[in-house]
């Protein structure tokens, strides 16, 4: 079970989009995470009329370390770390570090 899902809004902590939200469109292999508005980047595109793709100037966004995004708190509107708990049900959720508020309903 992992601390940061697909879907999750999280929060930026460093690098050039620090304090910037988003939610997670995907998580990679190698431990990153694909955030909505966050790490763009410029990327030169050749055209090719076979695959439909027209050429020049694209915008896309690249992964960020997941070690640099925190979940994000709606009561506390900042972005927290998260850890496990098991529940009376035998249920294992995630939960707030700071509050020990239940984040999975």
């Amino acid at each position: 079970m992992s601390k940061i899902r697909k879907g999750d809004e999280v929060v930026i902590n460093t690098g050039k989009d620090k304090g910037k939200r988003g939610t997670v469109l995907r998580i990679l292999e190698s431990g990153q995470v694909l955030v909505e508005g966050a790490n763009k980047v410029k990327k030169h595109a050749k055209p090719n009329p076979m695959k439909g793709i027209n050429g020049g100037i694209m915008e896309k966004e690249m992964p960020v370390d997941i070690s640099n995004v925190a979940l994000f708190n709606r009561a506390t509107q900042k972005g927290e770390r998260v850890g496990f708990k098991m529940l009376e049900d035998g249920r294992k959720v995630r939960v707030f570090k700071s509050s020990g508020e239940v984040v999975d309903a």
